[in-house]
């Protein structure tokens, strides 16, 4: 498939970095076109393009928006998304880190989701940019990403890409179910960075 990154951040590269180590075609961009962000993953073995955002979008089959929410709303907003996938992994923090501006009742997956006139899918919003740059495991297990969406077909084609780069990828539902994820999210953050745990560290739903 061919995958298009909007956003070059820790998280956008490091996901151009592992998807760009498989067979999936990889397109980044960002506000500079991803030129730079392209050449420093290129510069480590890594198999990615440049694009500015309408052509890596039209030339997409699933498009990743690995922006914070404010601007994956803009860039939603702004661009032809007819025919595409896309994964929504933002999780709506405030910008003083104290809570969502998000939840109960809506969620930033279906709201991004009435923008695009696309299918959307939530995934990827509990992982550490760090873990991209290993192997995708802790404790000796795949790190877990929580996959919800409306459309089956979509949603299949997300778990398949998110196995693809090894992580084990678990079916939560419709996308309704991001209203709990994005929150997952924010704890994770909490943990991380508010009570000094680090970001090495990740959810998993266990199962004997």
């Amino acid at each position: 498939m061919n995958i298009a990154i909007i956003g070059t951040g820790n998280i956008g590269s490091g996901l151009g970095r592992v998807i760009g180590r498989t067979s999936h075609g990889v397109v980044v961009s960002d506000q500079q076109g991803g030129t730079e962000a392209a050449a420093k993953l290129a510069a480590e073995g890594v198999r990615v393009q440049a694009a500015d955002t309408a052509t890596a979008i039209a030339e997409a089959e699933i498009v990743i928006l690995a922006t914070p929410y404010g601007a994956s709303t803009q860039i939603a907003g702004a661009n032809d998304f007819s025919g595409k996938i896309v994964v929504d992994l933002s999780n709506p923090v405030t910008e003083d880190f104290s809570g969502l501006q998000l939840g109960h009742d809506s969620s930033a997956a279906e709201e991004i989701a009435k923008l695009v006139g696309a299918p959307v899918v939530k995934a990827f919003n509990t992982v550490f940019a760090e873990h991209y740059a290993g192997d995708l495991t802790l404790g000796g297990r795949k790190i877990q990403t929580f996959v919800a969406g409306d459309d089956a077909e979509a949603k299949a084609k997300v778990i398949a890409l998110a196995e693809d780069v090894g992580f084990e990828a678990r079916d939560a539902g419709g996308l309704s179910n991001a209203r709990y994820l994005e929150p997952l999210g924010y704890l994770n953050i909490a943990f991380g960075y508010l009570l000094g745990q680090g970001t090495g560290i990740a959810p998993a739903w266990l199962s004997a």
